[in-house]
C-alpha cells in the first residue's frame, strides 16, 4: 500500500510540475516565428552554405523574381530558394528560422543600407533592382564566414 501511494505522489508532483511549466506566462516565451532568433551553428550550416554556393554557382542559374515559393522542378533559384534547396539536400528537411537561414538574414541586414524596408529580407534583397549576381555571391560568402566565425566562438570554452 506504501508504495502505491508513494507511485501516486510522484505521479502528482510530476504532473504538477509538467503542468506549471506549461503555463509560463506568454511574455516569457519565445515566438514561434522571432526574426531575430539566433540559434546556433553546426558544421552542417556550413554544408548547406556551401551547397547553395554549388547551386547558385553561375549567373544563369540565379532567379531574381523570388516569390519564396521552390518548386522541386526549379532550374533557376533565388537566394532564399537556393539556401532551402540546399538545407532539403543536406538535411532532408526545412527550418525556416534555421541557424543557416538565419545567418543569412542577419547578412543582409550588414550589406544592405534599405533592408528596413524589406517585408522578407532574403527575397526582397534578391529582387532588389539594385542587388546583382555579384552580391549575392557576397552574401553566400560572407555567410560562409560568419558561420566558420560563430563555430570558433561557439567551440571556445566560456569565459571565467
Amino acid at each position: 500500500m506504501n508504495r502505491k501511494r508513494s507511485s501516486m505522489m510522484l505521479t502528482a508532483i510530476l504532473f504538477v510540475a509538467v503542468a506549471t511549466g506549461a503555463q509560463t506566462p506568454p511574455d516569457k516565451k519565445p515566438a514561434a516565428d522571432d526574426s531575430e532568433i539566433r540559434p546556433p551553428v553546426s558544421k552542417t550550416d556550413l554544408q548547406i552554405v556551401e551547397h547553395a554556393q554549388k547551386i547558385l554557382n553561375e549567373p544563369s542559374k540565379w532567379n531574381r523574381a523570388d516569390t519564396r515559393k521552390c518548386p522541386d522542378t526549379a532550374t533557376t533559384f533565388s537566394l532564399y530558394c537556393a539556401l532551402e534547396k540546399a538545407t532539403y539536400e543536406v538535411t532532408g528537411s526545412f527550418e525556416h528560422r534555421g541557424a543557416a537561414m538565419q545567418e543569412a538574414r542577419f547578412v543582409v541586414e550588414e550589406v544592405a543600407p534599405g533592408w528596413k524596408k524589406y517585408n522578407h529580407r532574403l527575397m526582397d534583397y534578391n529582387n532588389d533592382s539594385k542587388t546583382t549576381f555579384g552580391d549575392i555571391q557576397r552574401v553566400l560568402r560572407l555567410l560562409r564566414e560568419r558561420i566558420n566565425q560563430r563555430l570558433a566562438q561557439q567551440s571556445q570554452p566560456p569565459k571565467k
